[in-house]
């Protein structure tokens, strides 16, 4: 396996992303567009998520397909963001038809950024806004680090971040990864800035240092603190034709990629979740083969764009934490 030609999530055909951001409140919102609807599933392993229509990802709900997928800080207030989205795509003649009306279906999640160093006022309808300006803004290139819903994230000892990767596998189909990094614990073992991630690492796309020395599991792990402070938020891509069961076991298999990557990770304060997105461009030849390699292709991507997110990050006036090439590089 090797990236994508991008190693972005955007390898996956189809698929385009756009991100909007206020560096003053520090925060930001990204959203995934496909160039037509496309299977979409979900799976939450942390303890605290915020999440707009992820009920209706479930394999038994009537609507198969969604339009867009959001991710975005703000906590409760980015919310908002997808419905910024859903209004861009509905003055496009997007969304699910209903009688004369179209609907578009918008799923998303929300990470916690509002106590970062940035302004504590915003206008009213700025996550709306923010919302459409990244639909507008959505491209097959797109900035990682300090960027969309990773504008404001923060871990316990670092800035976190946007991140993304892909792979190509041997299949054919491709799979890629975008997160937004904002997790109570750490992507970096102890005192050094050696990732968690890696063992996964590609072509030194973050740093090429390799794994740390021995770490000291009887200590325990360093976090933020306060409840309600956290989350990471997450989506893998693929151009496989996947039912929404198979895609929510995509979901469910591509939660390792965290656990390997933060430490700790799916902790009762963070909301820490993994939507699927599947364009169905490349239909499976092995369903129980294809789908393992998927799951195991979705991991290994996802655990590498949180690394990325993390040591593409950009340093700003205000901000309570150093980025990773502030203490490291």
């Amino acid at each position: 396996m090797r990236p994508g030609p991008r190693n972005l999530i955007t390898d996956v055909p189809g698929l385009k992303v756009g991100n909007s951001e206020d560096h003053a409140v520090k925060t930001g919102t990204t959203v995934l567009l496909g160039a037509r609807p496309f299977t979409a599933a979900v799976h939450v392993m942390g303890g605290a998520p915020g999440t707009r229509e992820t009920d209706l990802l479930a394999p038994d709900k009537t609507v198969q397909e969604v339009d867009a997928l959001v991710l975005s800080g703000g906590s409760a207030f980015g919310l908002d963001a997808a419905s910024g989205v859903a209004g861009w795509l509905r003055a496009r003649g997007r969304g699910f038809v209903v009688g004369d009306q179209r609907v578009p279906i918008v799923p998303g999640a929300i990470l916690f950024d509002l106590i970062n160093g940035g302004e504590a006022a915003w206008p009213d309808g700025l996550y709306q806004r923010l919302g459409a300006a990244a639909a507008d803004r959505a491209g097959e290139d797109f900035a990682l680090g300090t960027a969309g819903a990773g504008t404001g994230a923060i871990l316990a000892d670092l800035k976190g971040g946007l991140g993304s990767a892909s792979v190509l596998l041997p299949s054919g189909h491709t799979v890629g990864a975008l997160v937004a990094v904002n997790a109570i614990g750490q992507a970096t073992v102890g005192d050094s800035g050696h990732f968690w991630a890696a063992p996964y690492e590609m072509a030194g796309e973050f740093g090429g240092l390799g794994p740390a020395p021995r770490f000291d599991a009887s200590q325990p792990p360093r976090h933020k603190g306060g409840p309600g402070a956290a989350t990471t938020i997450a989506v893998v891509a693929t151009d496989a034709t996947l039912t929404q069961a198979q895609a929510t076991r995509m979901a469910t298999a591509a939660h390792d990629g965290m656990a390997r990557a933060l430490y700790p990770s799916h902790t009762p304060m963070d909301g820490d979740l993994v939507f699927v997105a599947a364009t169905g461009a490349r239909p499976l030849v092995d369903p129980v083969w294809d789908t393992l390699q998927l799951g195991h292709a979705a991991a290994l991507c996802l655990a590498r764009a949180i690394a990325r997110g993390v040591y593409e990050a950009t340093p700003a006036e205000t901000d309570p934490l150093p980025t990773w090439h502030a203490r490291f590089g």
